[in-house]
């Protein structure tokens, strides 16, 4: 499998590693289909899990590799308010388009974190892509690696979103497909990043800053307040430390 793997050419592999980090959304997105009943505290408990993947990866995968690329402080600061303005702007967006306060409340979250969480794994596709381009020749266990870091972090990404609309009432299959559909941009944005890999310098900063931006703006905003008004808050803020410590774990390891 591996010497298949390594035969193709940078760009087909650019492209499974995409399709793979995909199907791990999926994966993720389709436990909604198991469950009949969908328990709160267990819904709670991914939403403060989720808040604490995207506040890590915020910084470990995306501001602090920004931080890195690129030497202007304007840039990256830039970036990160305009990713919270745009989803500030879609909020208000989504609000004008409904009627009643339940569908505004309950639309605009999930919306919101599609959108977040999509936005996310186009420079994560980018990064894919990258390393498949610059990696692939001297380290392909790097590149292997950095896949499965992201895969790995993809997984409950999908849950975060199917579970929220199932709980609003949407049924199953339609909250797994949207829920997988997050992580549609991730194969396409692997094989940009790789034939970008020259000029990627310039646009993955600003890409990753705003990525950031827009991920801790729906975090803040809605994901730990609604994990708060669970009684257990207590317990709700040690599954969001959880899912932080875990993206932590895997940038170190």
């Amino acid at each position: 499998m591996l010497n298949f793997f390594l035969s193709l050419t940078t760009l087909e592999q650019a492209l499974l590693a995409g399709i793979f980090t995909f199907l791990i959304t999926a994966l993720g997105s389709a436990l909604v289909l198991f469950f009949k009943d969908i328990n709160k505290l267990f819904l709670d408990s991914m939403l403060a899990f989720s808040a604490g993947i995207m506040i890590a990866s915020s910084f470990f995968s995306l501001l602090n590799p920004a931080i890195e690329l690129s030497n202007s402080w304007f840039t990256i600061t830039s970036s990160f308010m305009l990713g919270g303005l745009i989803i500030l702007l879609c909020d208000k967006l989504i609000t004008s388009m409904c009627q009643s306060k339940t569908t505004i409340k309950d639309l605009r979250m999930s919306l919101m974190l599609f959108i977040s969480i999509t936005l996310h794994n186009i420079p994560e596709g980018f990064v894919i892509g990258v390393a498949y381009a610059s990696l692939a020749n001297n380290n392909i266990i790097g590149a292997l690696s950095l896949t499965l870091g992201i895969a790995i972090q993809n997984f409950p990404e999908g849950s975060a979103i199917s579970f929220p609309l199932r709980r609003e009432g949407v049924n199953r299959t339609k909250a797994f497909i949207i829920g997988a559909l997050s992580a549609l941009p991730e194969p396409i944005a692997a094989v940009l990043g790789a034939l970008l890999v020259l000029k990627v310098n310039m646009i993955l900063p600003f890409i990753m800053s705003l990525t950031a931006g827009a991920m801790i703006y729906v975090t803040v905003k809605e994901l730990i307040p609604e994990s708060q008004n669970n009684k257990k808050q207590g317990l709700m803020t040690l599954f969001l430390m959880l899912g932080f410590s875990l993206m932590m774990i895997l940038e170190i390891i």
